[in-house]
């Protein structure tokens, strides 16, 4: 895979060569003012899927969440009546 550098300017001005190059397995850095903000990568060429990440599922044990809606009920109920 190959990776490319350009600057947001250019990605603007430039737009369907920047994905043209994703397409065919490329990656793209964009920089603004210098510094690296984002990376334009291949939806193909990605192969984590949702479960990869650490934060999905990670409340999936809790006893407590079991019933979400009435879970929601409790955490938006008021702590204090008048």
């Amino acid at each position: 895979m190959t990776s490319m550098v350009i600057t947001a300017k250019d990605l603007r001005l430039k737009t369907s060569l920047v994905l043209r190059k994703v397409r065919h397995g490329g990656s793209v850095t964009v920089t603004l003012r210098g510094k690296p903000i984002a990376k334009i990568v291949s939806l193909s060429s990605q192969e984590k899927k949702l479960t990869d990440y650490p934060a999905i599922g990670m409340w999936a044990d809790r006893d407590d969440m079991k019933d979400v809606e009435a879970w929601l009920r409790k955490i938006r109920k008021p702590r204090y009546t008048l």
